[in-house]
């Protein structure tokens, strides 16, 4: 007599997905590849958030970074730009339907080389935007020339020493106008996850820089953005955590140990202080850390900065609330007598 045994039934999300739902195609970069960890946190976190993948929008330049939002929800648009003109594409995007949640994956070529003014302008606009930026001081594609994120002193695989000064790109946009600055290590796996987190809940321009070691080309012994140096060097400032709207966000803590940063939707960052008393909100002394950080040698991660009430690119442009891609273009269109009138004005 056989048998029938019920499958269990399949793991959902809050709105329904399972897992596979948030997953891309297979990868093509190398095994070991830091980017991989970085892709497979993303889907992890849009998961666990119960975000709808249809109402994403992907965006990245060129390199190996660029290559990554391919290996993640793969059922939201996508846009691969030409090299370094990621943050202008993105920023026509999302004045065009302000309403999809914008993801951008760049590198440290595509973004602090080739791609550094959009980069700027990016930042003083305070486009609400996630941009990821995969770290790994080479040129990947180009058999790992050093980048301008490069530490001096640093040693290619080939042992020839990188003698420039890097750009260090949570500095930039601490200093130009970005409302989340925060730095992790793609192997620092909770870390990370709650950072991608708290970036999807922010309203605002969130930066990421991730050290995303190169297995090809530097990963080796003398390169500090290798996974034994990350490892040996990493200096968290707070522990993170990460409560989503939908769930209960009471929690009895000693006082003056956590601060909770409330986001737009809600959700709450809780930042748990470890050796240091460290305020997230100073943009001053978040400078004044990776400033101090980087002249001692050591990688410090964890959210330096956030900022929930200034206005967004999308704020300051005083914009309607619905997406300019869907009017008609009766509304968009100005009518023969408004095109009159501006003529006139310009004789």
């Amino acid at each position: 007599m056989s048998t029938t045994v019920t499958p269990p039934p399949k793991k959902v999300n809050r709105i329904g997905l399972e897992v596979l739902n948030y997953k891309g195609s297979k990868t093509t970069l190398c095994a070991g590849c830091g980017h991989n960890a970085i892709s497979e946190r993303i889907v992890e976190s849009f998961y666990d958030l119960g975000i709808q993948p249809w109402n994403v929008a992907k965006f990245s330049g060129i390199g190996c970074s660029s290559k990554s939002p391919a290996y993640f929800l793969g059922l939201s648009h996508g846009f691969n730009t030409v090299h370094g003109r990621m943050p202008a594409v993105a920023t026509g995007a999302l004045l065009a339907n302000s309403t999809i949640l914008g993801v951008g994956v760049s590198g440290d070529g595509d973004t602090a080389s080739i791609g550094l003014g959009q980069f700027m302008h990016m930042l003083r606009r305070n486009l609400p935007y996630i941009y990821i930026i995969e770290n790994n001081g080479v040129y990947g594609l180009t058999k790992g020339q050093f980048s301008a994120t490069a530490d001096i002193g640093s040693t290619a695989k080939g042992g020839s020493s990188n003698e420039l000064p890097p750009f260090d790109c949570c500095m930039l946009a601490l200093q130009w106008g970005a409302t989340f600055v925060a730095r992790s290590f793609s192997g620092d796996k909770k870390q990370l996850q709650a950072l991608l987190k708290a970036a999807i809940a922010h309203k605002g321009l969130a930066v990421i820089d991730i050290v995303s070691p190169c297995v090809t080309f530097n990963d080796h012994e003398g390169s500090t953005k290798s996974y034994t140096y990350v490892k040996d060097h990493e200096e968290a400032i707070h522990e993170l955590d990460f409560v989503p709207h939908f769930a209960d966000i009471s929690v009895e803590i000693e006082e003056g140990s956590v601060q909770d940063v409330k986001m737009h939707d809600g959700s709450h960052l809780r930042i748990k202080k470890l050796e240091r008393d460290y305020n997230p909100s100073d943009k001053m002394a978040a400078l004044k850390a990776i400033d101090d950080a980087n002249n001692a040698g050591t990688v410090l991660t964890g959210l330096f900065y956030v900022n929930t009430e200034k206005p967004t690119f999308v704020d300051t442009l005083n914009m309607v609330d619905v997406p300019l891609s869907t009017l008609p273009q009766s509304v968009t269109r100005p009518g023969k007598a408004a095109l009159d009138q501006v003529m006139e004005e310009l004789r």
